[in-house]
């Protein structure tokens, strides 16, 4: 088969590496010179802990047995299998871990409710105060802002795989074809559109009515810490915004214990991974309501800076990168993915949320088995 791919980013690379390791030949158009969405700019993790139980689980269970293998191939992606920890400092908060800690489905995510110590130990970078955490074996990393180029690199080298960025796809061209800004049509057998939050122009035209929202997010990047943050870090506020951890116990813990008025009003929770440079990643706020600010806010960084510093018990390094993105989002958040036929040919796969990193060599098997590859 031909496979067109349009969107360079995650969702639409993993689909072109579905195809070419079905033997299939890719064609692959991105209409920025890369990816610049929020495919890059986010926190590189493959996030198995929070994930709603059932099928989003199992989306992100294979998903992290794929990156795995993945990695195993491309040692470029920086594929590091270092689970997480979510600190508690209270019994209302420990109450929460250990609810999650008790799911059914708990061994198969890796969770462990561990001591203060247990988790130094793990992690001795974490010399802050904490009661216990919350251990999640499954968890992982890989490197944002590189893993496309170096996926693309090995795609390349299968001589079945074209690369065109720069250019725009602006209408179909008939049945599994597409025209781009160039005036060029590009005809496949199959046609996948994952344009990330891009939901305008084409899209709108070919799928008016989708369920799907973009989300803007605030994130920041440090310099080196001096020292290795062995698994990623998420804080109690994570309980909050995450379907796996929703109990008796945390209504509890909503209704007794407010966050912060800052955490509150940007929707925030921390997540914190190590890059391979030794920065960290840090984030991050959750915004809904268009039109999105066009600038950063600093309160939301300061708050961060302090939920860190609490956490390591020492200071931060300096902020190199302050950013923000927008992703797309289900309005149905239940649901991990919308998958649409939108022409003769023609799949638009949109709408994975903050699962999109964690969640997209599964997606795009799962679009590969589904249309026959």
């Amino acid at each position: 088969m031909r496979v067109i791919v349009v969107g360079g980013g995650v969702v639409g690379t993993m689909h072109a590496w579905q195809a070419v390791q079905r033997g299939h030949e890719v064609v692959q158009i991105e209409r920025e010179a890369e990816a610049r969405g929020a495919s890059l700019r986010n926190f590189g993790q493959i996030w198995v802990s929070g994930r709603a139980g059932g099928e989003e689980l199992d989306t992100a269970l294979r998903a992290r047995e794929l990156w795995e293998r993945i990695g195993a191939e491309v040692p470029g992606l920086g594929f590091r299998a270092i689970g997480s920890l979510t600190p508690v400092r209270n019994a209302r908060e420990y109450a929460v871990a250990e609810a999650a800690a008790a799911r059914p489905d708990a061994a198969a995510r890796g969770y462990e409710l561990v001591t203060a110590e247990e988790a130094r130990a793990v992690n001795p970078a974490l010399r802050g105060a904490f009661e216990a955490a919350l251990w999640c074996e499954r968890d992982a990393a890989v490197e944002p802002r590189t893993a496309q180029l170096h996926l693309r690199e090995a795609l390349r080298a299968s001589g079945r795989y074209t690369f065109l960025p720069g250019r725009e796809v602006r209408d179909l061209a008939g049945p599994a074809a597409v025209r781009d800004d160039h005036g060029q049509v590009h005809r496949g057998d199959a046609v996948v559109l994952a344009t990330g939050a891009w939901l305008s122009g084409l899209v709108r035209e070919l799928a008016p009515e989708l369920p799907v929202r973009r989300v803007r997010l605030q994130m920041m990047q440090t310099a080196p810490l001096g020292e290795p943050l062995t698994t990623s870090v998420a804080d109690a506020d994570s309980f909050r915004y995450y379907p796996a951890y929703r109990s008796d116990a945390l209504d509890v813990l909503n209704a007794e214990q407010a966050q912060t008025p800052v955490a509150a009003a940007h929707k925030m929770q921390l997540l914190m991974v190590q890059r391979q440079d030794g920065g960290l990643t840090i984030g991050d706020t959750h915004e809904y309501e268009h039109p999105f600010a066009f600038d950063t806010l600093e309160d939301p960084y300061d708050h961060l800076t302090e939920v860190v510093e609490s956490f390591l018990g020492r200071p931060l390094p300096k902020i190199r990168h302050r950013w923000a993105g927008v992703y797309a989002q289900c309005t149905d958040t239940s649901r991990v993915v919308h998958r649409q036929q939108v022409g003769e040919g023609v799949w638009l796969v949109t709408g994975p949320g903050g699962r999109g990193m964690t969640c997209s060599p599964a997606i795009a098997e799962t679009t590969a088995n589904e249309l026959g590859w």
